[in-house]
């Protein structure tokens, strides 16, 4: 599975990626900035992605639309991954097309449990 994790801070980007490994992602590529994700997006077409819904030039919701544009893939699943209130973001993330939510800081059980229903996910 190719997954693309756009996160700005560093610590939060770190955290990710050892639970994206420890879930089994075998390919992984990190992103700071929404223009970097699409820069790597149109390099490399990812399975999955992961997106923090703060980021520096623009938010996980625009950036959603703007990838799946990007790829020409409406449905390539998403996870959004925020420290704000989950309960509050729940409704809007589904709206926007997001499969999953997860909160910060992302505990290994939840990428793990996350990932292998996307993964079985037509």
């Amino acid at each position: 599975m190719r997954l693309l994790c756009v996160e700005d801070d560093r610590v939060n980007a770190m955290l990710l990626e050892q639970s994206c490994l420890a879930a089994g992602v075998s390919d992984l590529q990190i992103a700071e900035t929404g223009q970097e994700a699409l820069s790597l997006a149109a390099a490399w077409r990812p399975d999955l992605l992961v997106l923090d819904l703060h980021l520096p030039d623009t938010d996980g919701f625009a950036l959603l639309a703007a990838l799946r544009q990007a790829l020409q893939d409406p449905a390539v699943p998403a996870v959004l991954c925020s420290a704000d209130t989950a309960d509050a973001l729940r409704a809007p993330a589904e709206q926007a097309g997001f499969q999953a939510l997860w909160s910060k800081p992302v505990s290994t059980e939840e990428v793990q449990a996350t990932l292998a229903v996307l993964k079985r996910a037509p």
